[in-house]
């Protein structure tokens, strides 16, 4: 039997996604994303504890990502795995663990985009989209 890599994360981006063109024209995008959870601690005062984690969009969530002009503080949902990788830097071999997404779905309405019911944004405006950038499953 083989293990389980999957992660499961809603959050906002702490700062715009940074993207490059690779060979062949492959597109990739980066960003931190935010996740914060709350509490109340011993004297019952609410406390929040945050954790940032590295996101990889790849190919067409890469352009997903683009033509949504996800911005910092849009909130996300992202399915996908950690991978871990390793270089050398100074003769220091560094690590960074990052959530490759496989699946993206905007949950912030878009910049410019009318609230056609006139009632509040319901979080699922948009729908999940493999790394492909089809919202068909793959």
């Amino acid at each position: 039997m083989s293990g389980v890599n999957k992660v499961f994360l809603i959050g906002n981006l702490g700062k715009d996604p940074e993207f490059r063109h690779m060979e062949g024209g492959i597109m990739v995008a980066k960003f931190p994303l935010a996740t914060t959870e709350y509490f109340k601690n011993k004297e019952g005062q609410r406390q929040d504890q945050t954790e940032w984690h590295n996101i990889v969009l790849w190919r067409g969530l890469a352009e997903a990502a683009e033509k949504l002009k996800l911005r910092k503080g849009h909130m996300i949902f992202i399915e996908g795995k950690l991978r871990t990788r390793s270089w050398e830097k100074d003769g220091v071999k560094k690590y960074a663990t990052e959530v490759v997404a496989e699946n993206m779905t905007m949950l912030s309405k878009r910049e410019n985009e009318p609230n056609h019911n006139n009632d509040t944004d319901n979080g699922m405006e948009d729908p999940p989209t493999n790394d492909q950038g089809s919202s068909e499953p793959f």
